[in-house]
């Protein structure tokens, strides 16, 4: 029984962290509940959007003024519609995807990790990286085809920090005008009401064909290029009671 003890001890691993927990954990300290009782304004890129969450009701506006005037998008639970100078204007199937979906990623990122609990997310614990000295938990995330939307076949991994639970980095791969990867480092993080927001410096990869796995390692060896900031501005938050 003594010479089998070492060799019961090396076949014992320990089990790896529940991504479920972990994306669980992120949510709670990026605001909680508070995401799902809250309307949230903000600008981004010279659109304003107006965000309202109310215990699974919710609207997602935009509005901005172009040619044709003063344009409102909104993207609520049973649908979508699109409103010039007031007016409902009528849309095919396909420009009611185009833009519905444009608005929904823009409020994605904006109030990321929120939304990543939802039935039609599937998560993959892709092990621990250090990335600038710190330790960091990286959480693959994937969709269901049925419910996860048009861009139900992008693919996210998230760099969860293990101490505070903070959603860090991020890369994610893309469908949409083309396809490719991009990385998101964040930055100018402020809570405003209990929630957390940040601003992104965005990457790409020398390698088109760099796994998102690897950007972490490519990104503490130096080896991205920044090509753009994505940067949400005028934040003002309401919570519901």
């Amino acid at each position: 029984p003594i010479l089998l003890l070492p060799l019961f001890i090396a076949c014992t691993e320990a089990p790896s962290p529940d991504p479920q927990a972990i994306i669980n954990a992120t949510i709670q300290a990026h605001g909680g509940d508070r995401f799902d009782a809250s309307t949230i304004d903000f600008d981004f890129r010279g659109t304003h959007f107006t965000v309202m969450h109310d215990q699974g009701v919710f609207s997602y506006a935009r509005s901005y003024r172009d040619s044709v005037g003063q344009v409102r998008d909104v993207l609520y639970n049973d649908g979508f519609f699109r409103e010039i100078n007031g007016n409902v204007t009528v849309l095919s199937k396909r420009m009611r995807q185009i833009l519905q979906g444009s608005v929904n990623s823009v409020v994605y990122f904006a109030l990321l990790p929120f939304k990543l609990d939802d039935p039609s997310v599937k998560k993959r614990y892709l092990g621990q990286e250090t990335m600038n000295g710190q330790r960091y938990h990286k959480v693959e995330v994937t969709f269901t085809r049925d419910s996860g939307g048009v861009d139900w076949n992008d693919v996210f991994v998230y760099w969860i920090h293990k101490d505070n639970n903070g959603m860090d980095y991020l890369a994610y791969l893309y469908h949409v005008n083309g396809g490719g990867t991009r990385f998101r480092e964040a930055h100018n993080i402020r809570t405003v009401e209990g929630i957390r927001f940040t601003d992104y410096r965005n990457y790409k990869a020398e390698a088109e064909d760099l796994p998102l796995e690897e950007y972490g390692r490519a990104f503490n060896e130096g080896g991205l290029v920044k090509v753009s900031d994505v940067d949400i501005e005028n934040i003002q938050v309401k919570l519901v009671n």
